[in-house]
């Protein structure tokens, strides 16, 4: 139990810049009092003492901001980052060296019994408000983007982000980069400030697609101004109205 104490501890050290001596994070880290409970009712529910069990994990709760179920299995160095409004549902399988930041919700999507929560292999990140729901495994070193909402599996190392979640694999990233860049912006060049990398493409192609139409006004021009007949009908199109789409998207 101390020593696994003292992993949560060392742990919380290795991701965590704010964290400074060992007796703060002992005593001022609701993530390593919460895994602590857990593992005290865990290991009660799996004795058949569902009620202590239970009443263990409320607890915890109460106390920390942080709901895990004492059927939830979690492996080792689990780090919940700040950790309130996180909840870890009855089924769900944790690996080791997973991270969770505030507001993560492990889930389930029905009511029937049996296996009903998220499966996250070794190393998985989840962002904070990310909700990952129902029976699915994300794989080991996979990251779910803040906010995101999850209801497919997510393949190892990969990434997924949005509402719902879109996965961003290399090699999909790579082809989008290269078409980023004959647009003239990179789509997952992304920092803080930056939005998600769908819209970003979509306004690419929006602000491509207004000057492809300003070529094609430019070239009716100087087919009128050369005497060749336009037909009446390609001459009175439609505008095209980028920031109309743009609105939309945003």
């Amino acid at each position: 139990m101390f020593s696994r104490l003292r992993e949560d501890i060392q742990s919380v050290f290795n991701r965590d810049p704010a964290a400074r001596t060992f007796w703060e994070v002992l005593t001022c880290y609701p993530g390593v009092h919460a895994i602590a409970l857990h593992r005290l009712a865990h290991w009660l529910w799996t004795r058949g003492l569902r009620w202590p069990g239970r009443l263990v994990s409320h607890l915890g709760r109460f106390f920390t901001g942080i709901e895990i179920h004492p059927g939830a299995t979690i492996g080792r160095r689990l780090f919940i980052d700040h950790g309130m409004g996180v909840v870890i549902g009855e089924t769900a399988v944790i690996g080791n060296d997973v991270t969770l930041y505030h507001g993560v919700t492990l889930g389930g999507t029905s009511w029937n019994k049996g296996k009903r929560h998220p499966t996250l292999a070794d190393g998985v990140v989840i962002g904070a408000g990310a909700q990952v729901l129902g029976p699915i495994t994300v794989g080991a070193s996979a990251k779910v983007g803040s906010n995101a909402v999850v209801v497919k599996n997510v393949p190892s190392g990969a990434t997924a982000v949005g509402n719902p979640a879109r996965i961003i694999d290399n090699e999909q990233d790579q082809k989008r980069e290269q078409m980023a860049g004959q647009l003239g912006f990179s789509a997952y060049a992304l920092a803080t400030n930056q939005d998600d990398p769908l819209a970003k493409a979509i306004h690419g192609l929006l602000d491509h697609a207004a000057d492809a139409d300003r070529r094609f006004e430019l070239l009716l021009k100087k087919l009128e101004d050369a005497g060749v007949h336009v037909n009446g009908d390609l001459a009175t199109a439609d505008r095209f109205d980028p920031q109309y789409l743009s609105k939309i998207v945003d």
